[in-house]
């Protein structure tokens, strides 16, 4: 997830005042970013300051790393950092008070769930504030990944289902081109084929939901001729009771993110 954050934040037209700095465990990573204007890469084998040295004088740090290797890192980096510091989590399931727990009063933290399409500046970021965050440092916060694509602001409470929704959702949009690529290639149509077939279906129909400005459920319709072909199909896909299903599947998700917040 960092190294997507990342990829958006060096896109044309992005401007970061002050460079980046970035850690990696291993020199081979830090090298990949050996060059890139506005970036110092660091990697913790070679040195085992690095992460001291990447946040110190930073007015904004980014912990995107396993859940389970936060509190550690945490209390690594804590006396490094600048007072009025803010700490932005991309760490799924750990909570705001968990940071705060490892980190000095000084320092401000908020918390966010981004999803992959960073990548080409079409993220989806969940942000909360934490309990010693102003509302300044979250639109500082915000602005940053408005860089990389939209923001929405919800309470703690919600980030996690917010995850099931956003942050994993780009997974389960790639589950279904899977499955429908699959079936092109079982009428014939070979792997090449299939891949323009439904890469460009769902890339289009996405298009057309975000210029139409008509609901899913309008577009549907259109396309849905009374007795035809799309009305059979969509016949046997409600019987599967898709809704019931992702119901089913978010829970489980949701679920994930509280036994990692409980460590």
């Amino acid at each position: 997830m960092g190294r997507a954050i990342l990829s958006g934040l060096l896109a044309p037209g992005v401007e970061v005042q002050g460079g980046i700095r970035v850690t990696n465990r291993s020199a081979a990573k830090a090298a990949d970013l050996d060059g890139t204007a506005g970036v110092t890469a660091f990697a913790t084998d070679d040195d085992p300051e690095a992460n001291r040295k990447a946040v110190s004088g930073a007015a904004i740090v980014l912990v995107a790393v396993k859940p389970a290797m936060v509190p550690d890192l945490l209390d690594e980096i804590a006396d490094a950092l600048d007072d009025g510091a803010i700490v932005v989590s991309v760490a799924a399931g750990v909570t705001v008070s968990t940071f705060e727990k490892h980190l000095p009063a000084s320092v401000s933290v908020i918390r966010s769930m981004p999803n992959t399409p960073a990548v080409v500046g079409r993220a989806v970021t969940g942000l909360s504030a934490g309990t010693r965050s102003s509302a300044e440092e979250l639109a500082l916060v915000r602005s940053l990944f408005e860089t990389v694509g939209t923001v929405v602001e919800v309470p703690e409470s919600q980030l996690d289902a917010l995850s099931t929704i956003s942050g994993s959702g780009p997974a389960y949009v790639y589950l279904l081109i899977e499955a429908l690529t699959e079936a092109a290639v079982q009428k014939g149509f070979t792997a090449e084929q299939a891949a323009e077939l439904v890469n460009g279906t769902f890339a289009g129909a996405a298009e057309l939901l975000v210029r139409s400005g008509e609901t899913p459920t309008d577009l549907r319709i259109q396309v849905t001729s009374p007795k035809g072909t799309t009305e059979r199909a969509l016949a046997v896909l409600q019987e599967a009771d898709l809704p019931e299903l992702f119901g089913r599947a978010t829970d489980a998700a949701l679920a994930r993110a509280r036994e990692l917040a409980a460590g």
